[in-house]
């Protein structure tokens, strides 16, 4: 109850804990710090002034302080009392320095069990402790005694007796020094050994603070890669979505090869085509020839006058059909150059799709399939009935009005506009390129509008 009041006084007089540790006895240093004329006891009730030596093998901080301690104390933490030590002038200083400290009798022990002081440093490690003393009053024991001159001539005879002895322990006192030097050398090792070992300790902090940094980005990893494994089953989900795509697309893709089989037909059925009238226009120049022949001998005969002009009329009129045949012609020609270009692109994107990635063939199988042409020309093909000759032509003249789709035959006295409209009603027009396509080929018109999404 004494020590616990004791340290609640000196707490209200400093207003601050010492610093302490659990660092046991073996690894303090007890000399670095030498205490002087320190008494056997120490009369209760009043002040008792410590006397302590600082070594040049300690540097003295701030927070170092001197406690008093119960004989037997363990750790630091166990001081009956303290007392701060004051710096000396030159905290740096390689000689040793002189000190003293003053405590209050009210803060003192009040029991005569052993006590002694320490220097404690601002890290709670031990630095230097005196011899033990007691705290209790002056007894008979310790009176001088004057005695008898008998007993000083016995006194002087034990004396020289002690003197001898005393000669002989300075010898030993020398060689105690010597051996001091030598401990003071092993002490400064030791302090080498102290300070690399703090510096290990300090090493050893870092090494904590960057191990629980990794753990934390281990961990932060560990978050991560779990990440990635959601967004890897997110991505092989893309992938057998992106599969099944490919095969539907590869389906479509099929059909679009077939059709351009289809279209590769049609060509050739157009180039025949074309050719017949190249061979039907070579009839029909050299029947033109003819008839110039046989209309310049009808003007050598005045006879033949209304027939000559009933001819002219029949020339004129076949050069109205020549002209129209003629345009048919070019119009045809025009249609095959540009199914030949649709089908080598074909080709080309055909032998792309199948080198690139399935992404790539997505994409190609996105670009617009050329539609079918509906039914050769729009309003059917003029050389078809032709004759072998311009009389047998210009009597197949009304075939110009049969639809094209169903064959259907209309008057020469129809409207153009009923006629066109007529063969309109057969064909469905994009209302994105107004390209158009034959109502029996539905699902190639639906194909070609979903091509336009995919763009």
């Amino acid at each position: 109850m004494g020590a616990e009041l004791s340290k609640t006084s000196t707490m209200d007089e400093t207003a601050d804990e010492p610093p302490t540790s659990a660092v046991l006895l073996d690894n303090c240093h007890f000399s670095q710090v030498i205490f002087n004329n320190v008494e056997k006891f120490y009369v209760p009730g009043g002040d008792v002034t410590c006397y302590y030596t600082l070594t040049q093998n300690i540097i003295p901080r701030g927070k170092d302080w001197v406690g008093i301690f119960r004989v037997g104390w363990k750790t630091t933490r166990e001081y009956y009392t303290f007392m701060w030590a004051p710096l000396p002038d030159d905290v740096h200083s390689d000689t040793t320095v002189q000190q003293q400290i003053q405590f209050k009798a009210y803060y003192l022990p009040k029991d005569d069990e052993y006590y002694q002081f320490c220097y404690i440093d601002q890290d709670g490690v031990v630095r230097g402790a005196s011899v033990p003393f007691q705290f209790r009053a002056e007894t008979e024991d310790d009176i001088l005694v004057v005695t008898t001159q008998g007993e000083v001539e016995e006194i002087e005879l034990q004396n020289k007796n002690l003197h001898k002895e005393n000669e002989e322990l300075k010898a030993s006192c020398a060689s105690l020094q010597q051996q001091n030097i030598d401990l003071q050398e092993d002490l400064k090792k030791t302090q080498e050994l102290q300070n690399s070992l703090e510096s290990l300790r300090s090493n050893t902090e870092t090494l904590e603070l960057e191990l629980n940094a990794l753990k934390k980005e281990n961990k932060r990893l560990k978050e991560l890669d779990d990440c990635r494994e959601a967004e890897l089953h997110q991505l092989k989900e893309q992938i057998q979505n992106v599969t099944s795509d490919k095969e539907r697309l590869e389906t479509r893709l099929k059909t679009a090869l077939d059709h351009m089989d289809q279209l590769q037909s049609q060509v050739l059925n157009y180039e025949k085509e074309v050719e017949n009238l190249s061979h039907i226009d070579h009839d029909k120049t050299e029947q033109l020839e003819s008839l110039k022949e046989e209309n310049r001998q009808l003007r050598m005969t005045r006879t033949q006058q209304q027939q000559n002009r009933d001819l002219m009329k029949e020339l004129e009129e076949q050069k109205r059909l020549f002209q129209i045949l003629q345009a048919k012609k070019n119009e045809a020609d025009e249609e095959n150059q540009k199914l030949r270009k649709e089908n080598d692109g074909l080709l080309r994107h055909l032998s792309q799709a199948r080198e690139f990635s399935p992404f790539s063939v997505v994409s190609q199988a996105q670009a617009p399939i050329p539609a079918p042409e509906v039914g050769g020309l729009l309003f059917g093909n003029p050389y078809c009935a032709a004759g072998t000759n311009l009389g047998a032509a210009a009597a197949d003249i009304p075939s110009i009005r049969k639809c094209p789709m169903c064959d259907e035959v209309f008057p020469e006295d129809i409207e153009t506009s009923q006629y066109e409209a007529h063969v309109q009603s057969h064909l469905l027009e994009c209302p994105l390129c107004s390209e158009t396509f034959e109502k029996s080929n539905k699902q190639v018109f639906e194909d070609h509008i979903f091509c336009h999404g995919l763009e």
